[in-house]
C-alpha cells in the first residue's frame, strides 16, 4: 500500500481521563514518519458544545471530520491515518467507501466495539460510537450517509473484550463476526471472515488497546488479555498481502507525562511497516 499519512490529532472523541494525550501521540507518531508523504491537520484544542446531539464535544469534532473531508477531497489513493482517538478513523473510511464502493470490508481491531449511539451510549464520547457511525447510524454530521456508509454485513470485529449489552445485542442482530484475540493469532481466521464478508477490498482500523497493556504503554484504555504486539503486525502483514488495502488507520496511543516510550513508537512503526510493505492497493 503506498505510504500516504494524513495526522489527525484529535483527542475530542476520547471520554478518558487521559483524552488529550491523543494529541501528543498523534505528533509524536507524525514525527516518525517521511516528512513529504505525512500532512498534519490543525485541530483545535477546543473542546466544543454537544448542541444537543447527545455527543460530547460535537462542535469539535464536526469541525475536524470538515478538515478530513477537505484533506482527502482531492486524493486518489489509500490513506493511513494517524489519530488521535478513534472517531478519526470515520472520515477516512468515507474516503475508501467512495473508491472502493460495495467491495469495502472494514476489519475493527479494538478491545470495544465502538457500536454505541447517542442514545445508548453510557458515556456520550463519539469514540465509542465510531464503528456504528461507519454503519450509518448516529449523529448527522458525523455518522456516514447513504453513499459511504459500511453496512454491518461488511464489517469484521477483532479482540474485542469489553461489550456492553447494546453492543452485543447489535452484534447478534447483524451477525458482525467478533474475532477473538486467540482468532488474530492466526491470519486464516481474519482471512476467512474477510472473504465471507464478500471483501474486494480492505479498510483495516487498529485502535492500539487491542493490544496487551504489557505490549504497549501510552494507553488510555488499558485492557487486560489483549494480542501480543508480534502477532498483530503478522496479521497485518498477512492481510495487507491478500486483500487490495483500500485505507487504514491506527489510533489510541495516549503516551504518559514523561513523553511517547521509544517501545511504543517502535511498535506503531512496525505496524505501519506492515501496511506499507505490499503494493497492494484498491
Amino acid at each position: 500500500m503506498p505510504a500516504r499519512f494524513i495526522v489527525v490529532p484529535q483527542w475530542q472523541g476520547s471520554g478518558s481521563a487521559r483524552a488529550m494525550s491523543h494529541s501528543d501521540g498523534a505528533h509524536a507518531v507524525a514525527g516518525e514518519l517521511p516528512r513529504a508523504a505525512t500532512q498534519v491537520l490543525d485541530v483545535p484544542v477546543e473542546a466544543g458544545d454537544s448542541l444537543g446531539t447527545g455527543v460530547k464535544r460535537f462542535s469539535a469534532l464536526r469541525h475536524v471530520r470538515e478538515l478530513v473531508e477537505a484533506a482527502l477531497d482531492t486524493v486518489d489513493e489509500p490513506v493511513i491515518l494517524i489519530g488521535g482517538d478513534c472517531g478519526a478513523a470515520v472520515g477516512a473510511v468515507a474516503h475508501a467507501s467512495r473508491r472502493a464502493g460495495d467491495e469495502l470490508v472494514v476489519l475493527w481491531l479494538d478491545a470495544h466495539p465502538d457500536l454505541q449511539t447517542p442514545e445508548t451510549s453510557p458515556s456520550g464520547a463519539f469514540g465509542g460510537m465510531t464503528l456504528r457511525a461507519i454503519a450509518g447510524d448516529g449523529a448527522d454530521g458525523l455518522a456516514l450517509d447513504a453513499e459511504t456508509r459500511v453496512p454491518p454485513e461488511r464489517l469484521v470485529l477483532g479482540g474485542a473484550r469489553s461489550i456492553d449489552e447494546e453492543e452485543a445485542r447489535y452484534v447478534g442482530e447483524h451477525g458482525i463476526p467478533l474475532l477473538t484475540v486467540e482468532d488474530l493469532s492466526d491470519p486464516a481466521a481474519a482471512i476467512g471472515a474477510i472473504e465471507a464478508a464478500g471483501a474486494g477490498a480492505l479498510y483495516i482500523h487498529v485502535d492500539l488497546d487491542v493490544l496487551d497493556p504489557s505490549a504497549l504503554a501510552g494507553l488510555s484504555y488499558p485492557m487486560p488479555f489483549g494480542v501480543d504486539a508480534a502477532p498483530l503486525i503478522a496479521l497485518v502483514r498477512a492481510l495487507a498481502d491478500r486483500f487490495p488495502l483500500a485505507g487504514a488507520s491506527i489510533a489510541g496511543f495516549a503516551p504518559g507525562g514523561a513523553g511517547p516510550d521509544s517501545d511504543d513508537l517502535s511498535t506503531i512503526l512496525r505496524l505501519i511497516g506492515a501496511l506499507t510493505a505490499r503494493p497492494a492497493a484498491a
